[in-house]
């Protein structure tokens, strides 16, 4: 792809960022505005916004890599991420608006009547929301570099700077514009090329993806090792090295590898010819089937265990997201709530049609990706690998334009919940002044983080911060509105439980300090065990501590689950700030 087209795209995406941005800007006026945009946004708009802020890195470019890798068993992330919003619209989308909150903090305290159940949620918010913030700052990283050759940084500093500084001028009456405009860009970005690269597809005869098998090489083809890797041989394999192989040192030799383990140091060449098969990575042991099989007959269940924590950790882990909930305060009303997360899902099943697409071609048309670590970038290579020319450097520039509007719109609903919190908790007293100082935060803290965690899948990495909010605030959202009996002790010993375990678990795993074997299967895929026991914790010490049930609970209850107009005005936490 032409440099000067990809960063024409990304320029295009930034600057209709900040002008956008800068619409919002001059209609907000007052508090409300700059927190939930005054309660005013309909339907349509909101599931946009909802839309184009939910749909990150990991579904832009994630999904198509890990569909690459592993086949069409990772459609379970697509599927999860839609069905978290049929979830969310039985059972928390109206209560949630109209609990009058700002937050999630502000809805724990107003249920529970609870300052310690509040911090201890500002502090899940928190974490959920620098965990996610990550990959959209390494997938633009990631990105950048692919598309212009920058240092990996670079990205994560322009999506960082243009966000903190929407986020921090307009709030959420401005990020309402633009993550609505990001969700539409973001859709075109992925359509218009997938109907070239299928056309292209269809004409050059090309063979389908085999999943069964490893992806085979259509041309002589370089492929440069970043970081050291073993790899599996099932027959002997001829190709050029320039580096270290097996601990020897070549430069441009053309050496035959038996059947067996193979080490490839770090900056290593290969030169494979066409129609090679790309070597798998040792110990992989991948069956593409794997998740469908049952947990006798002979395989140990890790695959199944896994599919089976992915789908719990995504279908519960979408209402306890931050940036996804505070969106649901921004509905006048909770009838407007659920018709907007009837649209969304919609938008996102449409969207989630594309990735697959991607993935599939991927694997025929950029295989040695899997090889090289660079699976995610299989949707940025594809147009000039399939088309080529002028065609392919303007698909790409489009493509290029999509995935950085995917950085910006999930990375601004993510810093305006952490700072939201932080500006209440922290700094109450400074109001709109100390919002902005906490956006700064909110974004500096996961922009040091991507430059020292490298090398994380961006789906993997969202997976992740899935697991620890389906631990922790699902069990929380659910009981708050369905369970008059929870109680502020037994609701905390549940976050801290189930949350705290789950966080842990991914925290360990992500560091490498998970042992092999199952024990690393139940820390990489917490959600299986950690979610029930948020419920079971919050349960049982809530029955043990019935004195501490809060006096207004039937109070709150009743004003969660009635319609408005029976209720009246005085709604919980919705005291609507003057004008700044």
């Amino acid at each position: 792809m032409s440099r000067a087209h990809a960063v024409a795209a990304v320029t295009a995406v930034v600057l209709a960022t900040v002008l956008i941005g800068g619409l919002g800007l001059r209609i907000s006026r007052t508090t409300s505005d700059f927190y939930v945009a005054s309660r005013t946004v309909k339907p349509g708009l909101n599931a946009a916004a909802i839309s184009g802020e939910y749909l990150s890195a990991a579904s832009f470019l994630g999904i198509a890599g890990l569909v690459l890798l592993q086949g069409p068993d990772m459609l379970w992330y697509p599927v999860g991420y839609t069905a978290g919003y049929l979830v969310l619209l039985v059972l928390v989308a109206a209560p949630l608006r109209r609990s009058g909150a700002y937050t999630l903090s502000d809805f724990a305290e107003a249920r529970l009547e609870s300052v310690t159940v509040r911090r201890i949620s500002t502090l899940f918010v928190v974490g959920i929301g620098w965990l996610y913030l990550l990959p959209q700052l390494q997938g633009a990283g990631l990105t950048l570099e692919i598309l212009t050759g920058a240092p990996g940084w670079v990205g994560g500093v322009v999506v960082a700077v243009v966000v903190a500084g929407a986020v921090a001028a307009g709030g959420m009456r401005s990020i309402t514009f633009v993550q609505a405009f990001q969700y539409w860009l973001k859709l075109t970005a992925l359509l218009v090329p997938a109907v070239f690269l299928i056309a292209a597809w269809t004409g050059d005869g090309a063979p389908r993806a085999r999943f069964d098998a490893p992806g085979a090489l259509r041309d002589h083809t370089v492929v440069r090792i970043e970081d050291t890797v073993r790899i599996e041989l099932d027959r002997p394999l001829t190709l050029t090295v320039t580096g270290t192989v097996d601990g020897t040192v070549r430069h441009r030799d053309r050496i035959t590898l038996g059947a067996g383990e193979h080490r490839i140091e770090a900056g290593t060449a290969l030169g494979l010819p066409e129609g090679a098969e790309v070597p798998a990575g040792a110990g992989s042991g991948d069956d593409p089937a794997g998740w469908s099989q049952p947990l006798s007959g002979g395989r140990d269940g890790t695959g199944l265990y896994a599919t089976y924590g992915l789908i719990l950790a995504t279908f519960l882990g979408t209402m306890g997201l931050p940036h996804v909930a505070v969106r649901f305060y921004t509905s006048p009303h909770g009838r407007a709530a659920r018709r907007t997360t009837l649209i969304v899902l919609g938008l996102v099943g449409v969207f989630y049609l594309l990735p697959s697409v991607y993935g599939a071609l991927g694997r025929i048309y950029a295989p040695e990706l899997a090889l090289t670590g660079e699976a995610d970038a299989a949707v940025l290579v594809l147009p000039e690998r399939v088309i080529g020319g002028v065609a392919g450097d303007l698909l790409g520039a489009l493509l290029a334009g999509g995935a950085f509007a995917a950085f910006l719109s999930t990375a601004s609903g993510l810093t305006m919940s952490v700072a939201g919190v932080i500006t209440q908790d922290l700094l109450p007293s400074l109001g709109v002044r100390g919002f902005r100082f906490a956006t700064a935060v909110a974004m500096a803290v996961p922009l040091g983080l991507s430059v020292v965690a490298t090398d994380v899948p961006v789906a993997d990495a969202v997976g992740l911060a899935f697991a620890v909010a389906a631990s922790s605030f699902c069990p929380l959202l659910v009981l708050g509105i369905w369970w008059r009996r929870l109680t502020p002790p037994g609701a905390a010993a549940g976050l801290l439980t189930g949350g705290g375990c789950a966080l842990t678990a991914v925290m360990a795993t992500r560091a490498g300090a998970a042992p092999e074997g199952w024990a690393h299967t139940l820390m990489a895929w917490p959600a299986v065990w950690s979610v029930p026991l948020g419920f079971l914790t919050m349960v049982v010490v809530s029955l043990a501590t019935p004195r501490h049930i809060p006096p207004g609970a039937a109070a709150i209850l009743a004003r969660l689950h009635l319609p408005e107009d029976l209720v009246g005005p005085g709604r919980p936490g919705e005291a609507e700030g003057a004008d700044r």
